[in-house]
C-alpha cells in the first residue's frame, strides 16, 4: 500500500489512508496540476495546518505525497533522479497553509539540487482554498538560476503553457549534457533470445536515431506475461537505467499493453517494443503518399490493441470539446477514433491500390515480365538497382533506408525487356500490422515473373536472414516465381567464408558479376518457355510488335487470316497474347 511520507506524527490513520487515495490520480495530457488535486492538497494542509507536497510524474501519476511542518517541508531526494546535469522528470507541488503561493529561497534551493522539472508552490486560505501560486524552472543556460513566473490566481493555472516550458528546460539540458550532446536518446536494450536479435535490434535503434548505452539479455523460454523479463529482473533493470542516464528502453519482445504498463511503471520511462520501433523508422522514411497512409495505419493498428496500456499517450487523439459522444470513457474515445481514422486510411488506399491494378493491368497489357528484387534489409537491393537501371533510388548503410517500391524497365543481354522492381526490405519478426498495411506494395514480390534474392555476403548472419526471407516470400504467397540467388557484396568477402551452392556472387557497388546476373535472370524467364505458333488477326495487327518487343520470335509470316508467329514464349505471355486476340496454333514449326 502506498505509504505517506515526512512529518506524519499527530496525524490520525483515517487521515493518512484518505491521503493515500492522490496516488489514485492519473492526470489527464496538458495537466500540469489538476483543479480537483489542488482543492483536495489544499483542504488537507488548512485542516492539518501543515505544508503538504506531491511529487508528480511526466507520466502523470503522483509518485510520492510528503507532509512538513506549518512552514517547511523536508523533501527527499529523488528516487527517479537520472543523473548529473538531466531533469528528474518529477515536479514538485507543494502547499502554503495560511500564506501566499510565492515561492520562498528554500523553494528555490531546493529546486536547484533536486533538479526538478519544476517547483510550485501554492497559497492555501484559512478554510482551504487555494489562492495564488508561483512557479519556478531551472535555466539550463545560467548554471544556478531558475526562471520564476508572476504569481498569478489558482483559478487560472496555465496548464499547457507550464508543460510546454518543462519540454523546453528539457531540451536545453540535453543539448548541455556531454553524455547526450548529439541530441540522440539514449536507449537501454533488452532482449531474451540472443546476443544475435540485439544486434540487429541495436541496428534499428541506431536508424531510428537512438544512442545504445547498456545491452541487457535475459534468456528465457517465453516472455514473462506481466514484466517480459520477469518483475525481479524489471526491478533490477530500472537502477540500471538510471546509473546509464537512460532515456529510453526498447524491447526485442513484442509488448502487450499490460506489459508495457507494468514496465513504464516501474521503470519510470519511455518503453517501445520492437514493433513499435520498426513503425517509427517507417513513419520517418515514408516519402510517399502511400508509404506514409501504410505506415499511419499500421501505427493505429499496432496502437489500437494497446490502448490500456497507452492510453496516456493516445488520449491526444481525442479532438478536444465537440468530438466526444455523450457518456464516452476517454478508452471509448480512443477506440472511436481510431475506429474513425482507419476507415478514412482504408478508402484512400483502396483508391491508390485501385491505380496501382490499373498500372499493372497496363504493363500485363504491354506482356513485359516483372522482375523483382527481394531480400534483408540492407542487403544491397537498392544499389543494384541503380546498377541496372541507372536510376538514383536512395541508398544509405541503414534498415529501411528506401520504403516505396519503385520500378524501371531495364533491357536483357539478349535484347528482351523487362520491369525491375525495388521493394521493401524484410526483416526477422516482421510486424503483422505492417504486412497487412503494405499488402498493395508486397504484392508485386507475389505477381512477379523473376524473384532476384539479394544476400548480404558480407553479413555474418546471412544464411539466418536468408530463411528470414524465405519465410516471408512465403507467408506472402511468392512461392511460384523461381528465384535467383544473388549474394552481394563479394568484394567484402572473406577469401575462406563459406559459398552458398547455386548462389551467383556479385557487386552491386563495383559491377563485378552484373552481366552474368541478368544471363541467369534471361534464363530463368526461358526456362519456362516453349515453342508456339501463334496467329494475329489483322485487326490485332498491334499485338505483333508487342510480341517482338518480348523477344524470342523465331519465325514470321503473313498468313490469309492474319500474321504467323513462331517464338518462345511463357504460358503467362501465351495467355496474354490469347487475352488480346491471338489464336494458338501449336507447337510444330512453320
Amino acid at each position: 500500500m502506498p505509504e505517506i511520507h515526512g512529518n506524519t506524527e499527530g496525524i490520525r490513520k483515517t487521515v493518512l489512508d484518505e491521503l493515500t487515495t492522490l496516488y489514485d490520480v492519473q492526470l489527464e495530457p496538458g495537466q500540469f496540476m489538476p483543479q480537483d488535486l489542488l482543492q483536495s492538497l489544499c483542504g488537507y494542509s488548512a485542516s492539518m495546518n501543515r505544508e503538504i507536497a506531491v511529487y508528480i510524474t511526466r507520466f502523470g501519476e503522483v509518485a510520492d505525497v510528503l507532509i512538513g511542518r506549518a512552514d517547511s517541508i523536508d523533501l527527499p531526494d529523488l528516487r527517479l533522479r537520472r543523473g548529473e546535469r538531466r531533469l528528474s522528470m518529477v515536479r514538485c507541488v507543494h502547499t502554503h497553509p495560511r500564506a501566499p503561493g510565492e515561492l520562498s529561497d528554500v523553494d528555490v534551493s531546493a529546486l536547484l539540487s533536486m533538479r526538478f522539472d519544476a517547483m510550485c508552490a501554492v497559497g492555501v486560505s484559512e478554510d482551504g482554498r487555494p489562492t495564488s501560486v508561483q512557479c519556478a524552472f531551472l535555466d539550463a543556460e545560467s548554471e544556478g538560476h531558475v526562471r520564476r513566473t508572476e504569481l498569478i490566481s489558482a483559478r487560472r493555472l496555465p496548464q499547457e503553457e507550464w508543460l510546454a516550458e518543462i519540454e523546453r528546460t528539457d531540451a536545453a539540458y540535453r543539448a548541455a549534457n556531454p553524455a547526450t550532446r548529439t541530441g540522440r536518446e539514449r536507449a537501454v536494450l533488452v532482449g531474451i533470445e540472443s546476443e544475435e536479435s540485439l544486434d540487429e535490434l541495436e541496428e534499428l535503434a541506431k536508424t531510428a536515431g537512438a544512442e545504445t548505452v547498456l545491452r541487457v539479455l535475459q534468456k528465457r523460454p517465453k516472455p514473462d506475461p506481466v514484466f517480459c523479463v520477469g518483475k525481479g529482473k524489471a526491478e533490477e533493470l530500472s537502477l540500471r537505467c538510471q546509473a546509464a542516464q537512460a532515456d529510453v528502453v526498447i524491447f526485442d519482445e513484442e509488448l502487450s499493453g499490460v506489459m508495457q504498463k507494468n514496465l513504464e511503471e516501474t521503470l519510470r520511462l519511455k518503453v517501445v517494443d520492437r514493433t513499435a520501433l520498426i513503425l517509427d523508422i517507417f513513419a520517418a522514411r515514408a516519402s510517399t503518399r502511400e508509404g506514409k497512409l501504410q505506415v499511419e495505419m499500421a501505427q493505429l493498428r499496432y496502437r489500437s490493441q494497446r490502448l490500456l496500456g497507452q492510453g496516456l499517450v493516445l488520449s491526444r487523439l481525442a479532438g478536444g470539446i465537440g468530438t466526444r459522444g455523450p457518456g464516452e470513457s476517454k478508452l471509448e474515445v480512443n477506440r472511436r477514433r481510431i475506429r474513425e481514422r482507419l476507415t478514412d486510411l482504408e478508402r484512400e488506399l483502396e483508391q491508390i491500390e485501385r491505380q496501382r491494378g490499373l498500372r499493372r493491368q497496363s504493363r500485363e497489357k504491354n506482356g513485359v515480365p516483372i522482375v523483382a528484387l527481394v531480400g534483408y534489409t540492407n542487403a544491397g537491393k537498392s544499389t543494384l538497382f541503380n546498377r541496372l537501371t541507372g536510376a538514383d533510388v536512395y541508398v544509405e548503410n541503414q534498415l529501411f533506408a528506401t520504403l516505396d517500391s519503385v520500378s524501371r524497365p531495364i533491357e536483357l543481354p539478349h535484347g528482351g525487356k523487362v520491369l525491375l522492381v525495388d521493394t521493401v526490405g524484410f526483416i526477422r519478426k516482421l510486424p503483422h500490422e505492417l504486412v497487412k498495411a503494405f499488402r498493395a506494395t508486397l504484392e508485386e514480390a507475389r505477381l512477379a515473373d523473376v524473384l532476384i534474392m539479394v544476400l548480404d555476403g558480407a553479413d555474418a548472419q546471412m544464411e539466418g536472414r536468408r530463411r528470414t526471407v524465405e519465410e516471408v516470400l512465403d507467408s506472402l504467397g511468392a512461392t511460384e516465381a523461381p528465384r535467383v540467388e544473388a549474394v552481394n557484396k563479394c568484394d567484402l568477402i572473406a577469401p575462406d567464408a563459406q559459398s552458398l551452392p547455386g548462389a551467383l556472387y556479385i557487386s552491386a557497388s563495383t559491377g563485378e558479376n552484373v552481366e552474368k546476373l541478368l544471363l541467369r535472370v534471361e534464363s530463368e524467364l526461358e526456362a519456362g518457355a516453349q515453342e508456339v505458333r501463334l496467329l494475329i488477326p489483322f485487326s490485332r495487327y498491334a499485338l505483333v510488335s508487342r510480341l517482338h518487343a518480348m523477344g524470342g520470335v523465331l519465325e514470321q509470316r503473313h498468313g490469309e487470316e492474319g500474321v504467323e508467329i513462331r517464338m518462345r514464349i511463357t504460358p503467362q505471355n501465351v495467355k496474354f497474347a490469347c487475352r488480346e486476340g491471338a489464336k494458338v496454333l501449336g507447337g510444330e514449326k512453320m
